[in-house]
């Protein structure tokens, strides 16, 4: 590769880990919502099943990318299942909280994976929206696209990996040790699907939104400064879980 080609790579595939490490802030926020109610040393393999599952998806999105430009609905269906659990939570009675956490190990790989899937599609068309104007290189075709593009898709997915995996195991710390941080944490979960759902309004098949609109710096500053809004906001009200509550 030439040098100017592979330095005009170099400079996509640093915003793409950038990238994909904000995007995957929230997959793992989500992962560590839904893992939470467990036994520890189960939160530990639905973790590890939900990375091996978000790369699956991720790689598997690239492979049908062609496909997936044509598809929102399994990103609506993303959008509506995160908003519909944060309501769920917020809306619920406290006092019968105890019988309707408990969910099967079964059940909540389940609920990871329909979570996955939907951000692995976000994930992999922003990331395509940012590769797709490189040149073309010698490299033959991976996937339906050129090969170097479709290498650096995968660096940008494995780095987004990484931080979901080393983000939700301090995030399902954070809501052991603050359990009343769960509002806010919820909270965050619907807010990341109205992100989704605003995705999937400006998708080129619905184009409901303008699709400069939702990846412009406008809604990124709105988005991410709401999220600070309401992280801060969950820090500062939630209480620590006090020591003596752990022995029963």
């Amino acid at each position: 590769m030439e040098p100017t080609l592979l330095l005009e790579y170099g400079w996509v595939l640093i915003i793409l880990i950038l990238l994909e490490g904000l995007l995957s802030a929230d997959n793992a926020l989500v992962l560590a919502v839904m893992a939470k109610h467990l036994p520890e040393e189960q939160q530990k393999k639905a973790i590890n099943i939900g990375l091996l599952l978000a790369f699956i998806f991720r790689i598997g999105a690239i492979f049908i990318i062609s496909f997936l430009f044509n598809v929102w609905q399994v990103q609506a269906i993303g959008a509506a299942y995160l908003i519909f659990i944060a309501l769920k939570h917020l809306f619920k009675k406290h006092d019968d909280d105890k019988g309707k956490k408990e969910k099967s190990f079964g059940m909540t790989v389940a609920q990871i994976s329909l979570a996955d899937i939907a951000f692995a599609i976000d994930s992999i068309l922003a990331a395509v929206a940012l590769v797709i104007d490189l040149p073309n290189t010698k490299m033959g075709n991976i996937g339906g696209m050129d090969g170097a593009k479709f290498i650096v898709i995968v660096i940008g997915a494995i780095a987004g990996l990484i931080v979901i995996r080393f983000a939700a195991g301090i995030f399902v710390k954070l809501l052991t040790t603050r359990p009343s941080l769960e509002t806010a944490a919820m909270l965050l979960v619907g807010w990341v699907g109205v992100k989704l759902l605003m995705h999937t309004l400006a998708h080129p098949s619905l184009h409901i939104i303008s699709h400069h609109f939702v990846e412009g710096p406008i809604w990124n500053t709105i988005f991410w400064s709401v999220m600070l809004l309401i992280a801060l906001g969950g820090w500062f009200l939630s209480k620590k879980k006090s020591t003596d509550t752990n022995v029963e």
